[in-house]
């Protein structure tokens, strides 16, 4: 656990007056440290560097402190767009390239009263259920503050040991908050054996940016080729069409399903030119990777918003095997 202050935390506060707590904090962001991180890694240098990423518009989905396969693809893609080997290991070349961001990686944050207020909604499996609720809301204040600083929330809990998540609270948070968009986008490209979104830019080679994606399996699978946006829409309804998804229960019947995080289209849905498909967001962030997808393009909620900052309506999506 990234948070976990080392076993001289004690007799160092003692000396210094400060607090276990503020010394993990402070050591964790102190780190000048560069070793060698691969799949398969774990711990604190993990999460620098997942952080570093993420500031960079280079996306691993959830920071969580662990080197993963969608670690693994975007490291790759941030080594191409910055002309190092590329190896999808972070060596010391790429610890340097991350570290032209100086801004410290994690930071606090106060719990508000409008964060703790929700609402918060238990979210039921069954289509016809979710039918029923009026919004589809985040289910608990964890998992809000999950989304918002682009974490798991276990991980967040992890650098917040012992603390209430209520308002009022001071907790430790990935600094990812406002980063600044990179340069200008002109196309998206999605490499479907990569399972990654790529930002391209206006020379239609470049990398901007990059996410990793889940994408449609053999029964709903993503066409190679060339679409289009044809729009944006923000806290979509889903319309839930079992005639249409191979995976549902054909006897389930058209619902319509109200908006919210946890819809199934997440609260932002890009139209692709291609009828029913778009790239949109998912109330499961930490599958985003690793599951198949109903035919879309899904991302984490807070990839799609970026995604949506840069491409807009016209943008050339192209999709490669």
């Amino acid at each position: 656990k990234p948070a976990t202050p080392p076993a001289s935390a004690a007799s160092a506060a003692a000396t210094t007056g400060k607090s276990a707590d503020s010394l993990a904090f402070d050591a964790f962001n102190a780190a000048t440290d560069t070793p060698m991180l691969k799949q398969g890694s774990k711990g604190a240098a993990v999460a620098r560097a997942q952080i570093l990423l993420d500031r960079a518009w280079f996306s691993t989905g959830e920071t969580d402190g662990h080197f993963g396969r969608n670690m693994h693809r975007i490291v790759s893609a941030f080594q191409q767009a910055r002309r190092l080997k590329v190896s999808g290991q972070i060596d010391a070349e790429t610890w340097k390239a991350l570290r032209t961001d100086s801004a410290a990686p994690l930071t606090r944050y106060t719990i508000t009263a409008q964060d703790a207020a929700g609402p918060f909604t238990r979210i039921p499996r069954r289509m016809s259920d979710k039918a029923r609720l009026k919004a589809l809301n985040y289910q608990s204040l964890e998992e809000a503050l999950g989304e918002k600083f682009h974490a798991n929330p276990r991980f967040l809990a992890a650098l917040n040991p012992g603390k209430a998540f209520k308002a009022g609270t001071e907790i430790v948070v990935t600094n990812v908050l406002d980063t600044p968009a990179p340069a200008k986008a002109g196309s998206i490209r999605i490499d479907k054996s990569a399972y990654t979104l790529f930002l391209t830019g206006e020379d239609g080679s470049s990398i901007v940016a990059a996410f990793p994606v889940t994408i449609g399996g053999t029964s709903d699978p993503l066409p190679v080729g060339t679409m289009d946006i044809r729009n944006e829409v923000k806290n979509p309804d889903y319309m839930y069409n079992p005639k249409l998804l191979k995976k549902a229960n054909q006897n389930d019947e058209k619902a319509r399903i109200a908006p919210g995080p946890n819809s199934p289209v997440g609260n932002l849905w890009l139209g692709l030119s291609k009828p029913h498909w778009g790239i949109h967001g998912t109330p499961e962030p930490g599958k985003i990777g690793h599951t198949e997808s109903n035919g879309c393009v899904r991302m984490t909620n807070w990839d799609v918003a970026r995604v949506a900052q840069l491409a807009e309506p016209g943008f050339k999506v192209v999709v490669r095997a």
